[in-house]
């Protein structure tokens, strides 16, 4: 379930990244694609649709608020299948095996939360990166120059870990941009919660995540080895338009205390790409120097 507005540029990326033969050990009759334009100036254009070479649905919000929860809702309640999994952001690139690691790591529990890291692509966090130094004519030609459509793990060698991710693979994430669970478990946590109304959502999806995890009985599963890439587009948050601040005072005004990452017991599934090794030898390193120093 797929989220965009106004990514005439990302969003073809972000489908046919979500399709076959990109996603590899899955057929085009194992998901749907579902993608809610929410009140884009301009609609989807079709033939971005025609990325997906499967199944595909598609709805559009018009007039729409300004942040996501409501078509993110939409989405869902239009989901056909037992196990869904969310894209908030349309702009984000998945790696080559997140749709079929994600299904198979739904047998690990009776009520998975099977979540995947998150990184920016190029060398800074969207929200540092200036037009001096980063903008979209260089992130296209940075994917161009890694041929990231025929082997999209090549992404983990020119991407920035997000904020939420920063902490690396064996230490608690403040949210998750790929997001899995049983449609029982959706209709318990009650989707997106749309009192946060901040354009583009501000904090609605680490709530969503933390709610999620405080689930009677629910499992964290991380994939390891899988991820979504964020193409730069001058979102709220990734833009710098709404700071932490802001959108932290949101979060605080509807639950009544301060956000902090859910600390449930992590099972940890998938492989280790090559060009992974890195970024797990350093969240290694990342984990280790925090047990040391006491913190989570």
């Amino acid at each position: 379930m797929v989220v965009a507005y106004d990514m005439a540029r990302e969003l073809p990326r972000t489908l046919q990244s979500l399709s076959v033969p990109y996603q590899r050990g899955i057929a085009d009759d194992d998901y749907e694609v579902i993608v809610v334009d929410n009140g884009s100036p301009e609609p989807v254009d079709p033939s971005a649709l025609d990325r997906v070479a499967g199944h595909l649905r598609y709805a559009r919000v018009d007039p729409a608020p300004p942040a996501p929860a409501r078509a993110a809702n939409l989405g869902l309640q239009m989901a056909s299948a037992d196990f869904i999994g969310l894209f908030l952001d349309g702009a984000r690139i998945a790696s080559p095996g997140l749709l079929a690691r994600a299904l198979l790591a739904r047998r690990l529990a009776d009520r998975p939360i099977v979540a995947s890291l998150a990184w920016h692509l190029g060398p800074t966090r969207h929200m540092d990166a200036t037009d001096a130094t980063y903008d979209r004519a260089a992130e296209d030609a940075l994917l161009t120059e890694i041929d990231w459509a025929r082997d999209g793990y090549r992404l983990f060698t020119v991407s920035t870990l997000a904020a939420s991710s920063a902490r690396g693979w064996f230490r608690p994430m403040g949210e998750s941009n790929a997001m899995f669970m049983t449609r029982a478990m959706w209709e318990e946590v009650g989707g997106l919660d749309e009192s946060f109304v901040l354009p583009g959502g501000g904090l609605s999806n680490h709530d969503l995540f933390r709610r999620a995890c405080e689930l009677d009985g629910a499992q964290l599963v991380v994939l390891l080895g899988e991820g979504t890439f964020h193409q730069i587009h001058g979102g709220a948050a990734t833009s710098g338009r709404f700071g932490w601040r802001e959108m932290h005072d949101e979060y605080v005004a509807r639950r009544g205390r301060r956000y902090a990452p859910p600390e449930n017991a992590r099972l940890y599934f998938g492989e280790i790409p090559a060009t992974t090794l890195p970024i797990v030898a350093d969240s290694a390193t990342r984990a280790i120097d925090a047990r040391e120093r006491g913190v989570i």
